[in-house]
């Protein structure tokens, strides 16, 4: 596969409007981290949300022009819009939307933030499989726990143009990759295994095929990849990220990882492990990461970790 001409930019800017987790009193900014701030005309008024839940503003900028897209939506269907006001965000900025998979934590604020956009057509870049119904976690026969429905009609409603696409498709004139369906080649990234759909009839397993990741090239430093939930395993999405650009240099990671519970720590060791052999510049674990990974994570690459919070702009020049 001929890599795709990725366009180098100069700067990425990574707000998150949801996460996980926020400590309003933190006072850790630098050159790459900038804390929402619970300040306005003077007082201490000001709240930043959190929820299990994951959506970022994404900018990129290049030769002093800047381009925007919107990373997923959150959970609740406030959640994210009331961050994105109180953080003062112009949402009519945004270009384009990309949806890192249809799981409910991150399509959940679709109404709310796309009316802040103002509902003029904006290309909203999906998997396919985002629209697969039902999906459910299996436990037994008898329990299952569904995910709500997200539909074509719904996104059509909420003033936004699907396109949608298993592929490698660029974005933002070519400063951003939506990376497309992840091949799973790693030997130790399962996936979920009460994870299940009904396609046809027939009930199967879900790989949950339409997890995706969006990917920046930063100038002489690397790529910036940017998960939700990284199903597809986030070793796998950042080897693909590289195969798919021809750029092996890896600058920042951040995201979902989805090594929370105990179906998941057991490989925590190796995730760290392979983060490690990669050796980027920043690792930025978010959402579903879970405490111990995030735990870990910070005590075996200290000087790499970012602790991200909901109101977090992380800046890579």
């Amino acid at each position: 596969m001929a890599p795709v001409l990725l366009n180098t930019v100069d700067k990425v800017e990574i707000l998150t409007l949801q996460d996980n987790y926020i400590d309003i009193t933190a006072m850790d900014n630098n050159a790459v981290v900038t804390r929402a701030m619970p300040i306005k005309d003077g007082q201490i008024k000001v709240s930043i949300g959190a929820e299990h839940g994951f959506s970022a503003i994404v900018k990129t900028t290049s030769c002093d022009q800047t381009r925007t897209l919107l990373f997923d939506f959150g959970f609740s269907a406030d959640g994210a819009a009331r961050n994105a006001a109180a953080l003062n965000v112009d949402m009519t900025q945004v270009e384009a939307a990309v949806l890192s998979h249809g799981h409910s934590d991150h399509t959940g604020g679709l109404e709310k933030l796309a009316a802040m956009i103002g509902g003029k057509d904006v290309p909203f870049i999906v998997h396919p499989g985002v629209f697969q119904s039902p999906r459910y976690m299996k436990f037994s026969e008898e329990f299952k726990i569904y995910m709500p429905e997200f539909t074509r009609e719904m996104v059509a409603q909420a003033g936004m143009k699907v396109t949608e696409t298993k592929e490698p498709f660029l974005l933002l004139g070519g400063n951003c990759l939506f990376l497309g369906e992840v091949p799973k080649r790693s030997d130790f990234e399962k996936g979920i295994p009460m994870a299940h759909l009904v396609e046809d009839g027939v009930e199967k397993w879900d790989a949950i095929a339409d997890d995706t990741s969006i990917v920046m090239n930063l100038k002489e430093k690397g790529l910036v990849i940017l998960s939700g939930c990284a199903h597809a395993g986030i070793i796998n999405t950042v080897s693909y990220a590289r195969e798919v650009t021809g750029i092996d240099k890896v600058h920042a990671i951040m995201g979902g990882f989805h090594l929370s519970g105990p179906l998941f720590e057991p490989i925590v060791d190796r995730t760290t492990a392979e983060f490690k052999k990669l050796a980027p510049r920043y690792v930025i674990p978010v959402h579903c990461t879970g405490r111990k990974a995030i735990m870990q994570m910070e005590k075996e690459m200290p000087e790499q970790f970012i602790l991200n919070m909901s109101g977090t702009k992380l800046t890579f020049v």
